[in-house]
C-alpha cells in the first residue's frame, strides 16, 4: 500500500512580489511619520510667531511686574477716584438743570448746587425774598420727578439787608431712573 500524505497546512512560499509590497508599505509609513513631525514643528513655529506678533501689537512685554504694597494702595485709590468721577459724569445733569431752570424763580436766587453722586443726593443753597417764597420753592422741588425727600437743612433771615431775604439750604435725593450710579 501506498503511504498517505496528508498536509492540512501547506507551506506558502513568499515571493519577491510580497517582499516588495512589504518594503513599500514600511517606507510609506516611515515617510508619513517624518512628514507628521515636520508639520508639527511648522505649526509650533507659526504659533510662536503669532504670539510674538500679538505681544508686539498689544504692547505687552510678556514680563510680569510685581507691585509693592504702596503701589497697590495707590492704584486702589486712583481706581476709587476714577469711579467717583465716573459716577458724577453718569448723572443726568441735563434733566436736573432743565427742571431747576423751568421752575418759577421770581422770588428765588440759586446760590450753589452741590451734588453727591455716591449718596445720590444734591444740596441746594438759595436766597428767597421771604419765607413764603422759600416754602413754595421747597414744595415745587418736592413735586418734581427728578428730586425726592427734599428737606430744609437750615434757614436764616438776613436782618442787616432792608428787604430781609431768607438764605436757606435744602437737601434732596436725586432720582436717576434706570441708570446705575
Amino acid at each position: 500500500m501506498r503511504a498517505l500524505n496528508l498536509d492540512f497546512q501547506p507551506r506558502r512560499r513568499s515571493g519577491p512580489l510580497g517582499w516588495s509590497l512589504l518594503a513599500m508599505g514600511g517606507g510609506l509609513a516611515l515617510g508619513c511619520l517624518v512628514m507628521s513631525q515636520h508639520l508639527g514643528e511648522q505649526v509650533e513655529q507659526q504659533q510662536g510667531h503669532l504670539q510674538t506678533t500679538q505681544r508686539v501689537l498689544t504692547g505687552d512685554s510678556g514680563a510680569k511686574v510685581e507691585l509693592t504694597p504702596a503701589q497697590v494702595r495707590e492704584q486702589a485709590q486712583n481706581l476709587a477716584e476714577m469711579r467717583k468721577v465716573s459716577q458724577q459724569l453718569r448723572r443726568p445733569w441735563e434733566s436736573l438743570f432743565a427742571m431747576l431752570e423751568a421752575m418759577p424763580r421770581d422770588d428765588i436766587a440759586l446760590l450753589t448746587l452741590t451734588p453727591d453722586a455716591r449718596k445720590g443726593q444734591v444740596r441746594i443753597s438759595a436766597e428767597a425774598k421771604d419765607l413764603e417764597a422759600m416754602l413754595d420753592f421747597h414744595r415745587n422741588l418736592e413735586a418734581s420727578d427728578e428730586l425726592s425727600d427734599v428737606s430744609l437743612l437750615s434757614h436764616e433771615i438776613v436782618a442787616n439787608v432792608p428787604e430781609h431775604p431768607v438764605q436757606f439750604n435744602l437737601s434732596a435725593t436725586w432720582e436717576i431712573g434706570d441708570a446705575n450710579p
